[in-house]
Formats: C-alpha cells, sequence, structure tokens
C-alpha cells in the first residue's frame, strides 16, 4: 500500500507540533549556518547538527525537501522493481529520519534503523516518528553510529543514503559506498543537484557498479555515463509543499518549492528496463513536445513527439521530468476486459 500523501501530510503535522515555540532569530542563525554547510565543497569528519537548536531548524529547513527528493528515487526503484518490497532499510546518516518517512510512505512494513553520529538528531527523529501515527515509524530503531570509513552495515533489504555523502571525506564516501553495497538488496543515494552533488553520485554508481549491482535509476544502463565531465550534470527536480512554519524558517512567501538532486538506485536483482529516461523538463509547444533524453544505448538524444504519434504525443504532453520514456504500457487484462 503506498501511503506517501497522508506520509507527507503526517510529516507536516508533526514538524509543526514539535517546532512550535522555536525563536525565529535562532532559527534564522542555525538555518544560515546549515545552508552554508549543504552548499559547501569543505568534507567534515563531525556532525553538522550540534544541539537541539541545530536539529529543529534543519528539521523545519531541510526534512520536507530531502522528503520529497527520497520519495522521487523510492518512485523509480518501486518502478523498476513493481513486485519487490523490502522487508528491511538501513537509513545511513538518517538525521531526523527523512528517508525513513519516505520508505514508510512507499511500502507498509518495513522494518528501519536510522544510523546517525548526531544524538540531537536521533533524538527529534524519534520524537517526529512518536507523534507520526504511522507503526512503521513508531517501531524504528535509532541508534548511534560513526558515519565514515569504519562503519559496519548488517545485511538489509534496502539502504538508503540521502544527503550525506557532501559531508564525508572522499576516503570515507568510498567506505560508506561499499559498506551499502555489501549489505543491501537495493540502494538508494540521493545528493543535491549541483555539480558537485551530481560528481559524488557518479562516484557512487561506478562504485555500485564494481561491487555487482545494476543500476535500476535514473540510467536505463549500467554503463558510463555519457555525459562528458564538466559539460552537464544530471539531476531531477520534486516540488515540495511548504507549510507556514517552513515558508518562516526559510524567508520564503511561495506555497512550494522545487528540490533539485541527483541520484542513484542499484539493486542485487535484475530491475524492469526502460528504454529511455527524460533528464530535463518536457517543452510543450503548439502540436509537439520536446524530450531530452538519456538512452539505454549510452546516448543523449532530442527527440520531438508531434500530433502525428497520436498515443504517444498524448501520453507525451502528461509526461514529467525524470520519467521514463516511452511510459510503461500497463499489463493487458487477462479477461479482455
Amino acid at each position: 500500500m503506498n501511503v506517501t500523501l497522508p506520509t507527507a501530510e503526517a510529516l507536516r503535522a508533526a514538524l509543526a507540533g514539535l517546532l512550535d515555540g522555536l525563536p525565529p532569530k535562532q532559527a534564522t542563525q542555525a538555518v544560515d549556518r546549515l545552508i552554508a554547510n549543504y552548499r559547501g565543497t569543505t568534507p567534515t569528519d563531525t556532525p553538522l547538527l550540534r544541539d537541539r537548536s541545530d536539529v529543529a531548524a534543519y528539521a523545519a529547513y531541510r526534512m520536507p525537501a530531502t522528503f520529497e527528493a527520497v520519495r522521487s528515487a523510492l518512485d523509480a526503484l518501486r518502478d523498476a522493481a513493481p513486485d519487490w518490497a523490502p522487508a528491511t532499510h538501513t537509513d545511513v546518516g538518517g538525521g531526523t529520519g527523512a528517508a525513513s518517512w519516505a520508505v514508510a510512505g512507499a511500502w507498509e512494513g518495513p522494518r528501519t534503523t536510522v544510523l546517525d553520529w548526531a544524538e540531537p538528531a536521533l533524538a527529534l527523529g524519534r520524537e517526529l516518528a512518536a507523534a507520526s501515527g504511522i507503526p512503521g515509524l513508531r517501531a524504528a530503531e535509532w541508534q548511534r553510529a560513526r558515519i565514515g570509513k569504519d562503519l559496519a552495515l548488517d545485511a538489509t533489504d534496502l539502504v538508503t543514503v540521502s544527503y550525506v555523502l557532501n559531508e564525508l571525506t572522499p576516503q570515507a564516501r568510498t567506505a560508506l559506498v561499499d559498506a551499502a553495497a555489501r549489505a543491501a538488496q537495493a540502494v538508494v543515494v540521493v545528493e543535491p543537484g549541483t555539480p558537485d552533488g551530481y560528481a559524488r553520485i557518479i562516484e557512487a554508481r561506478d562504485r555500485l557498479i564494481a561491487a555487482g549491482l545494476t543500476v535500476a535509476a535514473p540510467c536505463p544502463h549500467s554503463d558510463a555515463c555519457p555525459i562528458g565531465p564538466g559539460t552537464d550534470w544530471c539531476h531531477f527536480s520534486a516540488r515540495v509543499s511548504r507549510s507556514s512554519l517552513h515558508r518562516k524558517v526559510k524567508g520564503g512567501s511561495l506555497p512550494y518549492e522545487d528540490e533539485k538532486f541527483s541520484y542513484v538506485v542499484a539493486t542485487r536483482f535484475t530491475p524492469r528496463p526502460v528504454d529511455a529516461r527524460i533528464t530535463r523538463r518536457p517543452q510543450i509547444r503548439k502540436g509537439q513536445v520536446l524530450l531530452e533524453l538519456c538512452t539505454r544505448d549510452e546516448a543523449l538524444q532530442r527527440a520531438t513527439v508531434t500530433k502525428r504519434h497520436g498515443e504517444l504525443y498524448r501520453a507525451a504532453r502528461d509526461i514529467d521530468w525524470g520519467d521514463a520514456w516511452p511510459p510503461p504500457q500497463e499489463p493487458e487484462d487477462p479477461s479482455g476486459r
């Protein structure tokens, strides 16, 4: 059962309830520092979240966006493996648990373990999970662990690593991805949709492939990325609804924002293949739709879909950035109905 929408609403409600009364000046200062770290290029070997005010500001500032980015990556995994569901899930560097909320919205019942080195983040994550009303989240285990080169992971079905690699040294990043590849049947790694974030995703992708996993998304193949280094970067976008609390902490006025992210999903099992992935927002023109594609034969292509393509044109008008192309065919009803 997919309960993503109720999960998203429950997350906003839990944040509003636990963060009510946070001093605006204190929250703004913490958010400013976290933005600098989030956008920075200097890795660290210490937790970014130092105390309760940092964690509360982070939760208001980043959890809704991280949730939506991870949810989009999990949707791609669900499309690639519609008959697979994880019984166990490890959220590495999970902090306050945004990725775990997304997993709880994608499948019913995975046993989740959240690992993070910041006890204040784990503490608030527990509180948010307890307030969620979602059985899988309320039963999650929250464990303090040093996220780095000495991390050991128990065998699990799914590992998520979201917005973590940018906090680590190159050696620690390598060790973490290798540990995830050894432990899991499916690995989902999400980073900011920036050139640096994409570079870290490509690095992780290469290591996952070297460890014997198959890329399930977003790439339609496990061969070399066709984007030349330094020429462009592969990223996607997720729409994030902003609560009044979210707007206050982030200083925005719109009821939504678009989170840009890069990601890779890799599996030990064979995913359902796709012919191509849409790598930019489709351009809808009069009588035609222009698509930027990454295809299974490693090539970047531009496709123009016009009215003469009939059903394919109608599908193109409804297609979105990040979707598989052409859309998967629905299985025929054997009854003929």
